[in-house]
């Protein structure tokens, strides 16, 4: 198993519950097939630039062990989602 860490962004904008689930459903993607490790929730922050014309975002950190695979799933269910706005995720072993 590698260890990896994604970041994501969500809409500043929704409502609490509505960012708690979407992080939840992130965790959840990740323990379908991996280990979630640390969640660090950075909560509202100013963005760097303008994304789709909105300069908030919420922002979580989660990382996480998992086989190769994972994070090619985890990449496409969350550029389909809606409430994120924003993600990235890391390879912490390769350097």
């Amino acid at each position: 198993m590698n260890n990896y860490e994604v970041m994501f962004i969500i809409e500043a904008a929704l409502e609490e519950e509505k960012k708690v689930a979407a992080t939840e459903m992130v965790k959840e993607i990740i323990s379908a097939g991996g280990e979630v490790g640390k969640v660090n929730i950075w909560g509202n922050r100013k963005l760097a630039y303008p994304i789709n014309k909105k300069n908030e975002g919420y922002y979580v950190v989660i990382e996480f062990a998992a086989n190769a695979d994972l994070p090619k799933e985890l990449d496409r269910r969350l550029k389909i989602s809606d409430s994120i706005i924003r993600h990235i995720i890391i390879n912490k072993d390769e350097k």
